[in-house]
């Protein structure tokens, strides 16, 4: 599709932000609905993706308007969804499940998840359940309670960020740690992809494996900014 717009520009219009294209306020793909965002911030950020676009319109370049369009479109429509898919990485959750502590793994992970883990039971009141190798160890019902009156909380477009950012990490605890004000995205995507790190130092890594890899830190980044835009 060939570029049908000279400016992109932001509003406050209907409630919220909007952005227009030469004067016209843009529709959500999925449902047409006004695509109206609570701050400017996050509508600049969807402005910079049409202002960056060439003479042809590459589909793949529109990360943060794709999140605001599905939070609108699907989230909005059914939050308890998208909290239950949420909820579900907290059962599995990749900072809680570690290496045998005879292993070398186990020493990094064990430095690298545990101040990221404690904090976070600290600051949301709980307790995770860790365990070593792949015994599953099931969360306690009031934890699994807490975690879900937390997400219950969130508006729809942090909850599509978040989901990003949880399924990117396998850990929610990374994904509610990522929304803290003070939050450090580059240090939980380091956390988060620990053993792919520690396999490519023990064994090596290929072009397409790396590639993977970078698109997938790209994707997180971008979620935590798109989060932190909402505020």
């Amino acid at each position: 599709m060939k570029r049908f717009w000279k400016d992109a520009t932001v509003e406050e219009r209907d409630g919220g932000w909007r952005v227009l294209l030469d004067g016209r306020p843009i529709r959500t793909q999925a449902t047409g609905a006004p695509q109206v965002l609570p701050t400017p911030a996050l509508a600049e950020m969807l402005a910079a993706e049409w202002r960056a676009q060439g003479e042809d319109i590459d589909p793949a370049t529109f990360p943060a308007r794709d999140m605001a369009d599905y939070a609108i479109d699907a989230v909005a429509a059914d939050p308890g969804r998208t909290i239950d898919t949420v909820l579900r990485y907290a059962e599995t959750d990749t900072l809680c499940y570690r290496a045998d502590p005879d292993e070398p793994l186990w020493k990094r992970q064990q430095e690298v998840w545990e101040p990221i883990l404690a904090a976070f039971e600290a600051r949301e009141g709980l307790r995770m359940e860790r365990a070593s190798g792949i015994l599953h160890r099931p969360l306690a019902p009031e934890t699994l309670a807490t975690l879900r009156d937390r997400l219950t909380g969130l508006d729809p477009l942090t909850l599509a960020a978040l989901e990003t950012i949880t399924a990117l990490a396998a850990s929610l605890v990374t994904g509610l740690s990522a929304l803290e004000v003070d939050a450090d995205p580059a240090a939980l995507w380091a956390a988060a992809e620990l053993e792919e790190a520690w396999q490519a130092e023990q064994w090596g890594s290929d072009s397409e494996a790396e590639a993977r890899r970078t698109k997938r830190a790209q994707a997180f980044l971008q979620a935590h900014a798109f989060a932190h835009a909402i505020r």
